[in-house]
Parts: structure tokens; sequence; C-alpha cells
């Protein structure tokens, strides 16, 4: 398996993978880092996407990165070794596996979502943290949601650490980004209600009929939905709280109303 060998963290490739853990830069290029094998395994199952890889022998976790480049050098994706200090530059992770790919984004307009007859779709209102972005994405899949649609967002949807914190689930769940009146719009053409979370309303998430199309909308970590969201919004519904916290973190609580709708979809 022929490759390039780069061992100085100075070359201009290892430096560009540095620039890509930057916003401006990956907006720039229109690309942007996957690292991690899970990761590139469901990136490279998005045909088109990934543009080339740079491994690390030295990090490797016992059968993972091998098989794997195996498979990519067949496809004739293009393969660059990197020394572990040249590795460790581009790299996020504290323990990497030894793994980093560069891949194109791709559009996220609203028009390119395809839903089902009854869909259920999560949105997300002025998100900040990228963990918890990837951490809301990895809940919208596992709860089987037709999409998300990301509003406002203060953080990008091609950082690292959303891909990270996803498990990959970006490459595989329909998402778009728009701005909210455009998302709420786009709502009301499809006839979809609106479930708004909210602690300041008496019914109860799981008093909530989401049988019929329906999108759960939750707010960013500080404030919550905005008032766009919550005067717009066909119902609202909170989560019952015990003990002295008075609020969930973002993607516990999308992934309580979620599941909910998916326990009263799988009864139906």
């Amino acid at each position: 398996m022929a490759h390039e060998h780069i061992q100085s963290r100075q070359n201009p490739r290892v430096q560009n993978l540095a620039k890509l853990n930057d916003r401006a830069h990956r907006e720039a290029q229109g690309r942007f880092l996957v690292e991690g094998h899970r990761e590139l395994e469901r990136a490279l199952a998005r045909k088109g996407t990934v543009e080339e890889i740079y491994f690390c022998p030295e990090h490797f976790r016992p059968g993972q990165g091998e098989a794997l480049l195996e498979r990519a050098a067949m496809a004739g994706m293009p393969l660059c070794r990197l020394a572990p200090s040249a590795f460790e530059k581009a790299s996020l992770r504290e323990g990497p596996d030894g793994l980093i790919a560069v891949a194109r984004s791709w559009q996220v307009a609203l028009a390119d979502l395809a839903l089902t007859a009854t869909p259920l779709v999560l949105v997300v209102e002025r998100v900040e943290k990228p963990g918890n972005l990837g951490a809301l994405l990895r809940s919208a899949d596992a709860a089987g949601v037709d999409a998300v649609i990301v509003c406002d967002p203060a953080t990008d949807l091609f950082n690292p650490r959303v891909v990270r914190n996803s498990q990959g689930t970006l490459f595989t769940l329909p998402v778009a980004v728009a701005e909210a009146r455009a998302a709420r719009k786009f709502l009301r053409e499809k006839k979809i209600a609106v479930v708004a979370t909210t602690p300041d309303t008496d019914k109860t998430y799981w008093d909530v009929d989401y049988r019929g199309p329906t999108a759960v909308a939750v707010g960013g970590e500080k404030d919550g939905l905005t008032a766009f969201w919550l005067e717009t919004a066909d119902v609202k519904a909170r989560i019952p709280m015990g003990g002295g916290a008075d609020s969930l973190n973002v993607a516990a609580a999308a992934a309580l109303v979620l599941f909910e709708a998916a326990r009263q979809r799988r009864k139906t």
C-alpha cells in the first residue's frame, strides 16, 4: 500500500489540517476534519464526502486502522502517513486513534430535506457548544427522527467536535441549517405541528400527542427557546424535575421528548 510519509509538523499540509480546526478556514475552504475510526467509517459511507485520509500507525488501536485503510486504498482514496508529532498537531483529541480525514462540506438547505408522510423533526435553536450539537444529532438519530433543523446556530455544523459527539451520525442523518423564520415557514407549509419545550407551562411532555407530523423544538444552553418559537408553537411542554437542579442539558432534554415521541409512534 504505497503512500506519502510526512515527518514534519511544519509541512504545509499538516499546517492546513490544523487550520481546519478553525471555523473561518473551514468555511473558506468548504472542508472540515473527520477524526476517529467510527466517524470515518460513517463518513466513507457517504459517497463523495471524504477527500483524503491521514494516518499514524503509532496511535492505532488493535484491529482498527489497518483494515479501514485497506478498504480505502482499494477504493482509490488518497492516503498519507504522518509522524506522531505531525499527527498530534492536527488532532484535537486526547488519546487519538490515528485516523484523520479531510471531508468536503455539503449543502444543508431546508429544500433538500426529504420527509415522510408523518415526520418527526428536531428543531435546535441557538445551541452554542459543538459537543451539545453533536450529542443532539446522536440522540435524534437514535430516536429515529426524519430530520434535524438547526436554527441560527452559534457553532457550525462541521466543527470537529460536532462530528465527534454525533459519533458520525452527521453523515447519515438529514440536517438543514436555517434562519428561524424560514424554518417555521417550512414547518407550516408541511403541516408539521411544533412542540416547544419550556418550563413555563403546565403541560408535561408525556401528555403531548406526537403521533402526527411533529417538530420538537429545543433552545440554547443558557436561555432556552426564544420568544419567537414560544409564541408560534402549537403546543408547549415541560419536563417535570425534582431535586435542586433547575434545568437539564439540552441534549438530555431533547432525548427525553424524542424517545417519548418514538414510544407513542411505536405503539401506533
